[in-house]
């Protein structure tokens, strides 16, 4: 077994390498994280990530328990409500969350930019910012060095890919493991929550995540995202004790531009877009999703006129292929770097918490001797690879994801629409379905190895 406690390199910031860069650190190993970007409030990072019982179980079992409590104290108000509307607001059906009463087992609202700020708190002597990683290379004596764009380097026992979907580290150690477009295209905004803008949106969409199936293969998503802190970054009032110190002194607020706002996402087989939507920016963009949503409400369409110009971004979705199970080495992979999956069942962030903790575990037992460092990782990927491909499966395959889905054709789409929506409403409206419904959805978010 390894004579010496290895030393893990992380490639990447992210939620995932984050995640195990403190799993780790809390077990006495280790490791040290190199993020390509030049400051901790750098990249895109602002909108909303969902994070179900496994994504919460995870950062539990991997954060200090105090920071842990820091993430529940920053996350979003939690959903009450998962509704299914039309393009002109009318409800199709809408069933009721649990309350998140439990630290773990219920549905929570992140802001990326503020879960990135949690994460990098009380790290600043692992995480190295401004390093671009090129390539690796690994040596006789089981060792891995790792070389940034800037000429240095650094070596290590554990290479950790945790670089995204366009993972360096993958082109070089998989180069076989690709990703491929899904046939769908994000317009993501995001609006400041006024009065005006609250206004625009009856009770149960203020306070739920609100799935919209529009005519003619035009989808959407909107979600309100309130905080405890208020527009100057002060604590509103009324929070409570507990949490109001926490947040008191917690540094990462200073970092952290995120405030109450509502996310809106519309999507469409990429056919629906003009071929230069990716260059598109700022107003322009908006003044696409403006044209793409004629036949919508009223309010939906001035709630994207009064998006933030600089907030709206286009994402062509992308989703990684199966890959086969590779040889085992010192070079290992975690999140969108291996599985990169669609925003269909919104799983993504917490299936790279959950590799996160898998690894830190299989780490921890090298460390102690119960393993060596190589078993360890074969022992993770052996898990991870199978329940990670069958998360990008599902993704794919759930609400208009993939742009080849029936929803998008011409004429059976007006069937499949009407097929979708008949299910949601004759589900929320069946007590024995709607609980069934609502039981599923925590399962497959909860589930573990």
């Amino acid at each position: 077994m390894s004579a010496r406690p290895p030393h893990v390199i992380v490639i990447g910031a992210g939620t995932g390498g984050m995640c195990l860069a403190h799993g780790l650190r809390r077990a006495g190993i280790s490791v040290a994280v190199y993020e390509r970007y030049d400051t901790r409030v750098d990249g895109l990072l602002g909108y909303r990530v969902g994070i179900g019982p496994t994504g919460s179980r995870a950062l539990r079992e991997c954060l200090p328990p105090e920071l842990f409590d820091v993430y529940l104290a920053t996350c979003a108000r939690s959903p009450r409500w998962f509704n299914v509307i039309t393009q002109r607001m009318r409800q199709t059906a809408s069933f009721e969350l649990r309350p998140d009463t439990h630290p773990v087992d219920t549905e929570r609202s992140v802001a990326r930019m503020t879960l990135r700020q949690v994460l990098l708190t009380g790290m600043e002597d692992v995480v190295h910012f401004g390093k671009t990683f090129t390539r690796y290379e690994q040596h006789d004596d089981g060792t891995v060095t790792a070389y940034f764009a800037d000429g240095s380097s650094t070596t290590g026992d554990l290479l950790v890919a945790a670089d995204g979907t366009h993972s360096a580290v993958r082109r070089q150690y998989l180069p076989h493991a690709v990703t491929r477009d899904a046939g769908t295209i994000n317009i993501a905004t995001r609006i400041p929550l006024t009065a005006q803008t609250r206004a625009l949106l009856p009770e149960r969409l203020q306070r739920g995540i609100s799935l919209i199936f529009g005519v003619g293969g035009m989808m959407g998503v909107l979600h309100v995202m309130e905080f405890k802190w208020d527009g100057d970054g002060r604590l509103k009032p009324g929070v409570g004790e507990a949490d109001a110190a926490l947040l008191d002194r917690w540094p990462g607020l200073a970092h952290d531009p995120t405030r109450d706002n509502i996310n809106l996402i519309i999507w469409s087989t990429a056919r629906r877009f003009p071929p230069d939507v990716m260059q598109r920016r700022g107003e322009e963009l908006v003044q696409l999703a403006l044209e793409l949503t004629t036949n919508w409400h009223p309010h939906l369409r001035e709630l994207l006129a009064r998006s933030d110009p600089a907030s709206a971004l286009p994402i062509r979705v992308s989703t990684s292929e199966p890959v086969p199970p590779w040889k085992s080495s010192t070079v290992t992979l975690l999140g969108d770097a291996i599985h990169t999956m669609t925003p269909g069942r919104g799983v993504g962030a917490n299936t790279a918490l959950r590799d996160a903790a898998l690894l830190c575990r299989q780490v921890r037992l090298a460390a102690a001797g119960d393993k060596t460092l190589l078993q360890a990782v074969a022992d993770y990927e052996a898990v991870m690879v199978p329940y990670g491909f069958a998360r990008v499966a599902d993704s794919l395959n759930r609400s208009g994801t993939n742009g080849d889905d029936r929803m998008y054709k011409p004429v059976v789409g007006r069937l499949a629409l009407l097929g979708a929506r008949g299910y949601f409403g004759v589900t929320s409206r069946v007590p024995p379905l709607r609980r069934k419904f609502v039981d599923d959805f925590y399962t497959y978010r909860g589930e573990e190895d």
